[in-house]
Formats: C-alpha cells, structure tokens, sequence
C-alpha cells in the first residue's frame, strides 16, 4: 500500500494536465474545488506550483494561464474565475492549507524585478525584507540562484508579476480596461487584506508549530515608526531562527497584510537602474543619517554649509562595512560559484523597463487604497507621541507609516521613469492621474466636503492643515514631478483637447487653495542652513515642566520638521542632490515660456476653427459636383480628426482655465500677463500663419531649427507640401470619373511621347510662343510652390517637363461646366460643332490675354 500512495500525487498531477486540455474551465474548477477539499496538503504540495501557473501563466509568458488581463464581465467564465480566486475562495484556501505546512517554493532570482535581483548579485542585502533569507544557492556546476518562498508569498509574486510579464495577446485584443478580471481581483484583494474599517480575517487554517514566518522580525512590542531600517544585529538572522507567527500575536494579524503589500510595491514599482540603487543607498544609510543629525543638533556652532546642501558624504562613516559573505550567509566553500554567478549576469544587459498604461492604472489602483486605508487611522490615533499608540493594535501601526515606509521611494522613482520615457501623446494622462492621486491624500479620507457643481472650479475645497506634514514629506513628489511635467508640457501639442485637458489638470490641483503655501514651506525648512539650525537649537530639550520654554518646545518642532523634509529630499535624490526650486526664479521663467506656448495654442485652436467654419459654410450639396473644395492639402495645420466643433471649444476652455491657475498659483500679474499675450497675437496675425517656419537652406533643401520645430507642433506655421509626384498619377478623387481619368490618360501619354521633344523646345523659347506654351504645357505656380516646400529641388524639377495634360476634363466640376454651356449653346440656337468651336475659342483667347498680360498682373 505504500508504494500506490506514493504514486498517487504524480497521478493526480498528470490526470490534472491532461483534463487541461479536454474540460472546459467550468469543470475544470469544479473538479479543483473538490481536490482541494478532499486531498491532504501532502499531495496538494505537488499540484501546486503547476496550479499557479496555469492560472497566471508562466514567469517568462510562454504559458498564457486564463488570460485574466482579458477576460470581462461579459464572459461566460468570468463568474466562475472570480468564485474560485475570490480572497475567501478555493484557491486561497489552499494557499492556507499549504501554509499551515512548511512548504517552500522557489523563483529563479532572474525574474526579480531589474534593482532587486542585481542586489543579490552584489551580494548585497536587499531593502525589502521580504526577501531576506531566503536565497537558495545553486549546485555544484549550476548557476541558477532561487529564491524560496512560502505558498502566500509564491502565491501573490505570481499574482503580481502576471501584470509585467509580455503576453501575446489574440489579435484584436490588449489588456488595460479596468473591468477585466485582473483589475477587480486586485481591487478585491487590497479591500480584503488591507481592510479601511475591521480587521484581516483570519485564515482558517494554523498550526501549533507555527510554522508562518513573518516577513520581518520583530516583536509585538516594537513599533512600527522604525519599520523597514534594520539594525545590524538582525542582519545574519536565519529564517528558521526567527520567531513564529503564532508566538507574536501582533505579526500573526497583519502579516499577510504586508506580505501582499511589498509584493506588489517590489513587483510593479521596484524597476530603475543599479546605478539609481547604489545612489539611493540602503535603509540603514537613511537611519544613520537621522541619527547622526540629531546627535550633531546639540553640539556647538558648525561652519556655515550652504543653503540645500548636506554633510551626507559623513553618514557613510557610522556605517559597518558589510562584505557579500556576511550579507548573504554565504559559506565560504560556496563563495567561489555565487561570485561567478554574480559575475556572469552583470555582464548581460538589462532590457529598459517599459510599463503599459494598464500597469500604470494598476499602480493607481494601489496608490488610491493605500490612501483610503490609511486616512482611515482613528483620530486619537493620529498623534506621533509614544502614549498615543502604545495600545493600539498593529494593523493600526501599519496604517501610520504605510506611505511613507513602503511606497513613497519606489513609487517616485516609478514616475519619474515614466514622465521621462512615456511618449508625447495622451496616453499620458493614465501616468499623470496617478501622480495627482498621490498627491492629493485628501480626496480619499472619506469625508464629505461640500463641492460647488462646477468641477472645474477650485473655490471652497481647501485643504485641511493636517496635510502639511505629508506635502513636507513628499516634497519632491510635488516639486520635482511638477518641473518634469512642465519639460514635457512645451514640447507637446497643446491645440489637441487631450493634451490641453492634462495641462488644465495640472494646475488645477496644484492650485487648490493653501497647497502652494504648504509647498513653499517646505522648501523654506529645505533650504534652511544647517548653521542656523544648531545656533537656534538648545543644548538639550526639557519640557515646560522640567523648567524649558514654550519657545524651545516650538523650536524643537521646527528643527524635526527641517530633519523630516532634509531626509526625504537625500534620501529621493542620494547624496549629490542639487535641489531646485519650484517657486525659484528659475521655474518662472519656465512658466512664463509655457504661458507664450498655451497663449500660442489658443490662437491655433481659434485659427482651426474659424477655418472648418468657413470650409463648412462653402460646402453646399452641390460639392457632389465638385463646387466644394477640391483641394486635399486645405485642411488646417495642427487639426486632427477629433480636432473640430465641440473638441476646439474644450480645448480653448482648458486652456484658459490652466492659465488661470498658473496665475494664481505663482502670483502672476494679471496685467503683465494680458500684455504679453496681446503683443504674442499681434505679432502673429492671419498673415504670419502663411509664412514658413523657421529653418535653413541647404543642398537637399530647407531644414528645420528648434524654433521651426515648436511652430510646427504647435500650429503656427507649417510648410505646403502638396503631391510632387507625377500630377497624371495621382489617385482618383471622388469628384472625378474613373474611366474618363484612364481614357484621357492614356490619350495624353501617346501624344506626349510623340510630340514630347517639340513642347519642349516651344515652351523654351523666350518670345510671346513661348510664353503661351508655359501657359497651357506647364505648371505656372512651380517656383512659388518650391519655395514653401521642403521638398528637393531634383524631386520637383523631374515633375515639371512641359507635357499635356488633360485630366482636367474628367473632372465633375468640367463636365458639368461644359453641359452648362453646351445647354446655353442650344438655347442660343448653336448646334454641338459650333459650341465646341466656341468653346476653344474663348480658352485659347484666355491663354492668349494671361501670356500678354500675366506678367504686368504679377506684379500690380
């Protein structure tokens, strides 16, 4: 009997593989619902892995999974995926089960996010501590390094990477739309384990042994404002030497909360350059530096340090030198084959990290929760003193220190990527709207403020006091985010509504009332010398009942609140951090330059406009006859297909609101700001739209400048390049008749080939022959159309061989001109040979007075 139970899970494994390819999803999760019910953990250890990869698809994307990114509400499966995935569903509980046990599995370190892996190539201990301890080293003559983690964990790293991994996704299909099955499921999860009101319920499976590691060692008894920084006496602490879940109440609670919260943060957020990593430093740097500021804030005067700068090349010093051997409680009998695996895979090349705007709402998703779930902190829990929180419960604790400690870091670094690297176009407005959901915590505390209908307006929506600390401490997220966000608004086509829409977005939160005030603050306690600091500060700090001073308890605040701000700019930007300012004078003239650009952008939108208006009033019914408009190179410079009517109208709405609040938030003058963009309509009136834009000429033709790039993107000027092809050649338009266009064609083709070499040498005469035959056998506008063109001198001069041409006649707009007169004819009593008679001989009269006259015309 033995030997058939150790069979049985490979049985169960293989009957599982091969119903994948027969059942329909429906059974298939009916018959997993009964195997996870029915089988012990033992024989569910097996199934596991595979089950996982079958749901989420395989790390490197090969295996398709269930297409969660693409399955919606509307599919028949979709019901069934969401029961079996639910938090509270099968697959969890066979997530508990197996954790109940001590089960591991392992993850190739390749496919750690780009910083992370390189880390433990390093050699070097990661930040996150969920991934401390549990590297499994290869075998002899093996150079793959895993990584072991317990099935919640295995779990949620699979959940979370099927976003980042490439999918070859059925033709016609993409992933992003926030209802498929991936974004409800991760909306589902954040609700369940990050709960804004109760607590994690707990899982239904435990043991006595305790065998649920938690992600970070620590006691109940420590609190959650050192979280993150690890002392280096914890450094060579080994997972099975860490304490039980089940002996910490306080970490069996939230365990699972933070263990699905870094999951997805060093899964979706942590991708940026080893370059950027070594910059940033460890958490231990970060303590250091708090620490040692504090102990020099109490010593005697310090030579003065310019305003913004730091002495964060000292921190280094307070830190021990830790070797990889020590980090990575590497054996020194193993040393030898970690470091060649180290040295094999930094030299391969890392691919740069390009999120989808799917990822991008992902990441949004998370940022809004993470701001609901920690807003909803009781208020007598909001004070920072120790007796305020010293019996709360943990998940309370996490909920102070969430943002900060987790989030803030990565998810700067995460934008800063994208706002660098996301093209010109309105697919930005998913980075954009993420960025504004993190900085502005306030709309999602769940209060209700009164809102004036107009949503677009700004008044009675200010913001509350107690925000000031979290503006402070996400100073760069404000600041700097802003300034490379004004780098790509100049260079992008505000006349498009969508562009205009993000720019309007922009200022209007960034112009909520006390929000400039909060930052401008924050930039003061910045840029506060460091000198000033310790001449203000006491020697020690006593309260007012020890004998202090009101005064030296303010001056206390206002000293932490200058280390708080310090920290978080060094520890964002690293050690040589050159701040800029946002309210600096630099920036100004920034603002004012995108002002000229959204001052250039209205009268763009006004100019198209006015232009389809007046199009739209000279197309009458009878264009069917090609009375309309002819001319396929008339549509206006900068107009798009969703550029017309209602669109413009937004367009110039958006952008007068944007300057509004650009106004009000750098106190610009009103009438200095009216006078420039009077002097900028001016100077670029109807006219000015019909010169070229900006460039040089050269051998191959003209060539575009800077400043010609900018007029063209925004409208102002454009060059006229109309079809400089063979004119005979061009596609039928719909105002011709095709068999006429093919008829005259050939016709006139035979007639050039024959006569070709006798037009020529008419047309090169220079006497009054000569002229009339330029007039009829060449195009008279050549000259003017090659000056307004970047085209080639060769590409033009090859199409401008005297030749006849009578494609004119196939026209509708002729034929109809001719039946007009033929019908005069017949009513003046003149028979068909007599009209063309007269016909010809008003054209050739016409020919005749232009080579008389044209030249004397050109010139009046």
């Amino acid at each position: 009997m033995a030997a058939p139970t150790l069979q049985q899970p490979s049985f169960l494994l293989a009957n599982l593989k091969a119903d994948s390819t027969t059942k329909p999803l429906l059974q298939r999760c009916h018959d997993l619902v009964k195997i996870i019910d029915e089988y012990p953990a033992k024989e569910l250890h097996v199934i596991f892995p595979w089950l996982v990869e079958s749901v989420f698809g395989s790390l490197d994307g090969i295996i398709a999974g269930w297409n969660l990114r693409l399955l919606h509400s509307r599919s028949t499966e979709y019901n069934v995926v969401m029961e079996f995935l639910n938090p509270s569903g099968p697959m969890m509980k066979l997530v508990y089960k197996l954790q109940a046990e001590e089960y591991k599995y392992e993850i190739p370190v390749n496919y750690l996010p780009g910083p992370l892996k390189a880390c433990i190539q390093e050699g070097v201990l990661p930040d996150c501590p969920l991934f401390h301890n549990k590297l499994q080293f290869p075998l002899s003559g093996l150079l793959t390094l895993n990584i072991a983690l317990n099935p919640f964990e295995f779990f949620m790293f699979n959940f979370a990477f099927c976003l980042i991994t490439p999918k070859n996704f059925p033709p016609g299909q993409h992933g992003g739309s926030t209802d498929s099955a991936y974004f409800v499921l991760v909306d589902i999860y954040l609700k369940y384990f990050l709960p804004s009101e109760g607590s994690v319920p707990p899982s239904p499976f435990s043991d006595s042994r305790g065998s649920v590691t938690a992600p970070s060692p620590r006691s109940s008894s420590v609190s959650f404002t050192g979280y993150g920084v690890h002392s280096p006496s914890l450094l060579k602490h080994h997972i099975f030497h860490q304490p039980s879940v089940n002996a910490d109440p306080a970490a069996q609670e939230i365990w699972r909360t933070e263990t699905l919260l870094q999951m997805f943060v060093e899964v979706w957020l942590h991708h940026y350059s080893l370059e950027m990593y070594q910059k940033l430093q460890s958490p231990q740097v970060k303590l250091a530096l708090l620490q040692y500021r504090l102990s020099m804030s109490s010593m005697p005067y310090q030579p003065y340090a310019p305003p913004g700068s730091g002495t964060l090349h000292t921190y280094q010093v307070l830190l021990p030198f830790h070797s990889p051997l020590l980090l990575l409680e590497v054996n020194p009998s193993q040393y030898s084959s970690v470091k060649a695996t180290s040295l094999l895979w930094t030299a391969t090349d890392e691919e740069p990290f390009s999120p989808t705007e799917e990822h991008v709402l992902v990441v949004r998703l998370l940022v809004k929760h993470l701001h609901a779930f920690s807003s909803s902190l009781k208020p007598e829990q909001l004070s920072s003193s120790p007796s305020a929180h010293s019996h709360t419960s943990p998940l309370e604790e996490f909920k102070r220190v969430v943002v900060q400690r987790f989030v803030q870091q990565k998810l700067y670094l995460f934008l800063q990527h994208c706002f660098g690297h996301w093209p010109l176009d309105a697919s930005f407005r998913a980075v954009l709207e993420t960025w504004l959901s993190y900085i502005q915590p306030w709309r999602y505390t769940g209060e209700k403020t009164n809102v004036q209908p107009d949503q677009n307006r700004t008044e009675n929506r200010t913001i509350p006091d107690k925000w000031e600390s979290f503006v402070q401490e996400n100073l760069l997220m404000y600041t700097k985010l802003f300034q490379v966000f004004l780098n790509r608004a100049v260079r992008t086509d505000l006349v498009n509504a969508k562009n205009a829409l993000m720019v309007f977005r922009v200022a209007k939160v960034f112009a909520q009332p006390n929000l400039a005030e909060m930052i401008l603050k924050g930039e003061q306690l910045f840029l506060e010398p460091e000198h000033v600091l310790h001449h203000r500060q006491p020697r020690g700090y006593l309260t007012p009942g020890q004998g202090g001073s009101y005064l030296s308890s303010r001056q206390r605040v206002v000293t932490d609140m200058v280390f708080r701000v310090k920290s978080h700019v060094y520890a964002l930007e690293g050690q040589d951090c050159q701040y800029k300012q946002m309210f600096g004078t630099d920036l100004r003239g920034a603002i004012m330059k995108l002002i000229q650009i959204i001052a250039q952008a209205r009268q763009t939108a006004k100019r198209i406009s006015d232009h389809s208006s007046e199009v739209a009033a000279n197309n009458s019914f009878l264009s069917w006859f090609g009375l309309g408009s002819s001319d396929l190179n008339s549509t206006f410079p900068g107009a798009e297909p969703e550029e017309s009517g209602e669109c413009l109208k937004k367009t110039h709405e958006f952008l007068d609101r944007a300057l509004e609040n650009l106004c009000q938030i750098f106190k610009l003058n009103q009438g200095q700001l009216t006078q420039l963009i009077s002097n900028l309509g001016s100077s670029q009136d109807d006219g000015n739209c019909k010169q070229l834009p900006d460039c040089i000429q050269s051998d191959s033709g003209l060539i575009l400048t800077d400043l010609g790039r900018r007029q063209i993107i925004n409208g102002l000027r454009r060059f006229d390049v109309p079809y400089q092809g063979d004119p005979e050649l061009q596609p039928i338009r719909s105002y011709e008749n095709a068999l006429l266009v093919r008829l005259f064609y050939r016709i006139s083709c035979l007639v050039n080939h024959r006569l070709g070499g006798h037009m020529e040498a008419v047309c090169s005469r220079p006497d009054f022959l000569g002229r009339l035959g330029r007039y009829y056998l060449t195009d008279p506008d050549w000259t003017f159309r090659l000056r307004q063109s970047p085209t080639s001198r060769q590409t033009v001069e090859r199409s401008r061989q005297p030749r006849l041409s009578l494609r004119p006649l196939a026209s509708y707009r002729t034929l109809l001109l001719l039946l007009l007169l033929y019908m005069l004819g017949a009513l003046l009593s003149f028979g068909p040979a007599s009209s063309t008679a007269l016909i010809l001989a008003g054209g050739f009269l016409y020919g005749l007075l232009v080579a008389l006259f044209g030249d004397k015309l050109k010139t009046h």
